[in-house]
């Protein structure tokens, strides 16, 4: 009985998570309700055993009367306040907690995942997947001659035509400098293609001004397609490849893994000169 007694009591106490300061309030009335009945019963049984063994210095009826008419409010509001205040901090820890999460797995110049996110959802990825990883053409130029806060503008520009072909809530992710990545779960390589497609002809057309001067940008993308099953390092090498093989092919272009020659590749080279993005950079 006892064990019972207090494994309510514990579940009654615990405020858990909550999703509003409303439902603090609410959850702090509600519990407040409960103590104030709990602690006007336990003054009442108090004076019933007091004057079971005759210490009671008053007459019983008048001191009910007083338990009855100061116990319940006060238990309540006493109650109302500790909880409330207890529960407003815990939810402002949620929100803090929820929000530097948020920050750890965001991109902060894109908006988009950054490479951890990214790398989480395919570890939670199952069956078909398809991995497309794309670069921004000749991005060193831009910066060379426009300058960063210009090369800032078309990665941003970028990725929101990534995420109006593709919808907010798909897995996109700048994975570099000017280096983007979409996993696709449940399609294969015609879909895969055509999203592709899609997006390089979105950052084509997108018609970008910089300081008044119309600025043309161009992405080349690499696809690759398999089960998640398989691990990220495969579909990453293959698209990789095919990345490479696009930008060597003449820029602004798609490419899929299958389509790549079989035989040794060169480390891949960006525009900027740097070996392109690889797997163990995007690991890290």
């Amino acid at each position: 009985m006892f064990d019972l007694v207090h494994v309510w009591v514990i579940r009654q106490l615990t405020l858990g998570e909550f999703s509003s300061r409303q439902a603090v309030l609410w959850k702090a009335v509600a519990m407040a309700a409960k103590i104030a009945v709990f602690a006007y019963g336990l003054n009442v049984l108090s004076h019933f055993i007091l004057v079971g063994l005759g210490l009671l210095p008053y007459p019983l009826g008048p001191a009910l009367v007083v338990a009855t008419m100061l116990t319940p409010p006060v238990s309540f509001i006493v109650a109302v306040i500790a909880y409330s205040v207890v529960g407003l901090a815990i939810y402002d820890l949620g929100v803090s907690r929820q929000r530097f999460e948020t920050l750890s797995r965001t991109d902060m110049l894109s908006g988009l995942m950054n490479r951890r996110a990214f790398l989480d959802t395919f570890e939670a990825a199952r069956g078909p997947v398809a991995l497309i990883l794309l670069d921004i053409d000749r991005f060193k130029l831009v910066n060379d001659t426009l300058g960063h806060k210009a090369g800032d503008d078309v990665i941003v520009q970028t990725a929101n035509c990534l995420t109006n072909v593709l919808g907010p809530d798909e897995a996109i992710a700048r994975i570099g400098g000017e280096e983007f990545a979409v996993l696709l779960i449940g399609q294969g390589t015609e879909r895969a293609m055509e999203i592709a497609e899609a997006i390089r002809a979105s950052v084509e057309g997108m018609g970008l001004e910089i300081s008044g001067r119309p600025v043309s940008i161009s992405v080349s993308a690499g696809v690759s397609d398999g089960v998640a099953e398989l691990g990220f390092s495969e579909l990453f090498s293959g698209a990789d490849r095919a990345l490479y093989l696009a930008k060597a092919s003449g820029r602004n272009r798609i490419v899929h893994a299958k389509d790549v020659p079989v035989a040794p590749f060169a480390a891949p080279v960006s525009d900027d000169g740097q070996s392109a993005v690889n797997l163990s950079r995007l690991s890290a």
